[in-house]
């Protein structure tokens, strides 16, 4: 090993150090990170909007003694249904009417996360939701993007 790759290796701890200091003494505000994470989904401006019509958790009667029941939640744009079911494991949804796409499910500044919809219009990902979350439905050349929700 030549003495650049220590003094990278050294650099590379020493940012990392900086960077949990800063998050420790100089937090970003939980309003400018969820102003981010929406600024972000704007980056689609020629997405349409899928509006969110019905969630469980706001519009649902609660059931007696059902306890961590599934997060159920629809959203429309135009002639499109997307129903989407949320559990603890991930989630899994469908379109109506049914037709093929590609779901891309965005999670922030982490990576996203993509599954195809069947030609029945299903789709499912087995990647736990954490945190603020919206989809993107890519069909042809169309793309619309849900609303941001929190998990």
């Amino acid at each position: 090993m030549n003495g650049t790759d220590g003094n990278h290796d050294g650099i590379a701890v020493l940012e990392e150090e900086l960077r949990q200091a800063a998050a420790i003494l100089d937090p970003v505000p939980a309003d400018l990170r969820q102003l981010a994470i929406e600024a972000y989904a704007l980056h689609d401006l020629d997405a349409r909007i899928a509006e969110l019509t019905f969630d469980s958790l706001v519009d649902a009667i609660p059931v007696r003694g059902a306890t961590a029941a599934p997060r159920m939640l629809t959203f429309r744009a135009g002639d499109l249904t997307v129903d989407v079911e949320v559990t603890g494991e991930g989630l899994m949804g469908q379109l109506l009417p049914p037709q093929p796409a590609r779901i891309e499910i965005l999670a922030g500044p982490r990576p996203t996360d993509q599954v195809p919809a069947d030609p029945m219009g299903r789709f499912v990902s087995e990647a736990p939701l954490t945190g603020p979350f919206a989809l993107r439905l890519r069909m042809g050349g169309d793309v619309i993007v849900t609303e941001w929700l929190r998990a």
